[in-house]
């Protein structure tokens, strides 16, 4: 997305008072015109930063616009709109209280909007209209062949089968406990294949009827897109539409068979604008270790095949800053600024999204000497790399590590429901035990520089769990209920938040859920003729 709403001679400061908090101090104009939208389960945020909360069914049974404006975002709206930090944007909030001249995401979320539109947001819309949204993120469901350590059994399927192999993770008593003891069951209500869905019947109405005219951008996340039959429908209808002109973004982590990555590659030369976003943020061991299922030499091979054979306008690489990837990531910028060299500076565009949640897995449970000599060693690096851009690193991405540096140095809490950091380090000493059985990797031998801190971490004896906890417990939106209770009392808003039905079908292997994908590709190769009439859309709504 480019740049609409910040003048040329004006830095991201002076945009941000001119602009956005001359509307208010709290305002965003992702809350009005982006979403994300777990179309799995029906879940929605207005970026990647608040937690999710339900889409009311009667709602979008009555408007598929209901998918983007529930009553929960119309309440925080309002308190945009009346100077009210919502707790729920606390990432950005925590970015700012640094000084003045730190720029939050806030700001980035809301420049790629003209200031004509956020005047809008608050003239035309306000809180209580639909809004009609120019940037959306979607995931049709979980299906996912990587268990990332900081990931859990919501956003991946192998997430699932670990839980349902092994059972909960054990002693495990702070804020992100309740991650790792559930089986992702809420996440898939709708089974693994996403039958008889509405809330994917919702997005293709709303697909056939506006957003194809209307989106500046499109971006499906998962779990690991290519290994959902939604996501191979939508491709087979860009194929049969190649006139549609929205820009379109896969979120994909790269480590696919390869003949999915062959049909995402070949897929991307039926799209105008066509952008791959993918996440990494440590080298080799560490990296693997991190992101459990990569493959440190396939994804740097899939890195360079993507840039080089496919019709790809930028390969964005999303960096989920945690307790563990600061020890390799100067290797790893490394590794992507000789991949800018070798294709340009878009090949590999770095962006830092600093983990909060679990707080025991954040940069804030490290010891402070730790995170100290970490900070140090990233100002030193950016010294001796910075040289105005012409290596490939651009000014974003320098501001980004910047703002990582000082966070690293300043911030020693977590987000709002953050535990003690003594249950912190006890939770983190306790999973990486277990993780390391469960996914047979030695902790200490991966990263024996934290073996001194390592060493003086207790050991924990809790009582044991036998049976995983209903839903996710992963919850650090209990605000939500009290927004809502507020909005009633107030009166501006009465609509219920409804929970979904169903229950979650048995999930296949991996490997299993995978070839399912290449055969749907042959499938709908062979039958395009007889599945496109007036769109694939309308053929499975």
């Amino acid at each position: 997305m480019g740049v609409f709403g910040k003048r040329s001679d004006e830095t991201f400061q002076e945009y941000r008072e001119r602009s956005i908090n001359s509307i208010s101090k709290s305002f965003c104009g992702a809350k009005w015109y982006n979403a994300t939208i777990w179309l799995g389960n029906g879940t929605t945020a207005s970026c990647h930063h608040p937690p999710a909360h339900k889409i009311p069914l009667d709602e979008v049974a009555n408007s598929y616009k209901a998918l983007h404006n529930t009553t929960y975002k119309k309440a925080v709206r309002k308190e945009m709109l009346d100077g009210v930090r919502p707790k729920e944007c606390e990432y950005c909030w925590k970015i700012e209280d640094l000084g003045d001249d730190k720029v939050s995401d806030r700001v980035y979320k809301s420049v790629i909007y003209t200031d004509e539109e956020l005047i809008e947001a608050k003239d035309k819309f306000g809180a209580g209209l639909d809004v009609d949204l120019k940037t959306l993120e979607i995931a049709f469901d979980a299906n996912c062949n990587f268990a990332c350590s900081y990931c859990n059994a919501s956003f991946s399927t192998t997430w699932q089968k670990d839980i349902k192999k092994f059972g909960p993770y054990q002693n495990l008593v702070s804020d992100g406990a309740g991650a790792f003891q559930h089986d992702g069951a809420h996440a898939m209500p709708y089974g693994r294949k996403n039958k008889d869905n509405p809330y994917v019947e919702a997005f293709w109405k709303w697909w056939e009827a506006e957003l194809q005219f209307t989106l500046r951008e499109l971006r499906v996340t998962g779990g690991e897109p290519s290994m959902s039959p939604d996501f191979w429908k939508l491709m087979d209808w860009w194929k049969e539409n190649p006139d549609c002109t929205v820009p379109f973004a896969v979120n994909s982590n790269l480590g696919q068979k390869k003949q999915l990555l062959d049909a995402l590659i070949e897929s991307s030369k039926s799209f105008k604008d066509f952008s791959i976003y993918t996440s990494n943020e440590a080298t080799e061991l560490q990296s693997e270790y991190i992101r459990y299922g990569l493959d440190w030499d396939v994804w740097m091979t899939n890195m360079r095949r993507v840039n080089s054979e496919g019709n790809i306008r930028s390969v964005n690489v999303m960096m989920t800053i945690n307790s563990l990837c600061l020890f390799s990531i100067t290797d790893f910028m490394d590794e992507m600024i000789k991949l800018k060299k070798e294709f340009g500076p878009h090949a590999a565009v770095m962006s830092f999204n600093i983990l909060r949640f679990p707080s025991f897995q954040s940069i804030v449970t490290l010891p402070t000497e730790i995170r100290m000599e970490r900070a140090q060693h990233m100002e030193d690096w950016l010294e001796k790399t910075w040289d105005g851009g012409s290596n490939g690193f651009m000014d974003m991405e320098r501001d980004g590590l910047l703002r990582l540096i000082e966070y690293t140095r300043q911030v020693d809490s977590g987000h709002a429901f953050t535990s003690s950091k003594e249950s912190r380090e006890r939770d983190f000493k306790s999973f990486y035990v277990q993780y390391d059985i469960r996914r047979k990797k030695d902790f200490l031998k991966t990263f024996p520089m934290l073996k001194e801190w390592w060493d003086t971490i207790p050991e924990t004896n809790i009582k044991q769990l036998s049976d995983v906890i209903d839903g996710d417990d992963a919850k650090s939106n209990k605000y939500v209920e009290d927004v809502l209770k507020q909005a009633k009392e107030e009166g501006w808003i009465l609509n219920p938040q409804w929970a979904n039905p169903g229950s979650q079908e048995y999930i296949e292997p991996d490997n299993q859920q995978q070839d399912d994908m290449i055969n749907l590709i042959e499938t709908l190769k062979k039958d395009s003729d007889t599945k496109h009439v007036g769109g694939i859309g309308r053929s499975i709504i």
